[in-house]
């Protein structure tokens, strides 16, 4: 075996059984969320399992996978939703779909004339 060869085995099998370079996210099996009713100025918590949903006055919220990052790296919540709002829309039209992050809520707002809805963590 030439040295050329001997080198790519080592590679080879340092890549094969070395630990990933970067982190799997965590399942959660629950979404804690906050809605702020802009008229009102109050704040309601929520937490609502993956796969099921709540209503919130007009507002129908469905929650489909809700993700956060291992202990070691930066903490971060991803949750993947549906929102409805029964008054703006009076068919069953999404005013809301997508992925919400915890960490920067104006990335993905909600923009809605009542209601600010954000991620709090997922459980």
């Amino acid at each position: 075996m030439n040295l050329g060869a001997l080198k790519s085995l080592f590679f080879f099998l340092f890549i094969s059984f070395s630990p990933p370079l970067f982190s799997q996210y965590i399942e959660s099996k629950k979404a804690e969320i906050k809605i702020l009713d802009k008229i009102t100025t109050k704040v309601e918590t929520f937490e609502i399992k993956v796969n099921d949903s709540i209503n919130f006055n007009s507002l129908f919220i469905e929650i489909f996978a809700c993700y956060r990052n291992p202990p070691e790296d930066i903490p971060e919540n991803y949750v993947l939703l549906k929102i409805y709002d029964k008054i703006i829309n009076s068919e069953d039209q999404a005013i809301y779909q997508g992925w919400m992050i915890s960490s920067s809520p104006s990335t993905t707002p909600l923009e809605h004339p009542i209601y600010d809805l954000w991620l709090v963590e997922c459980k």
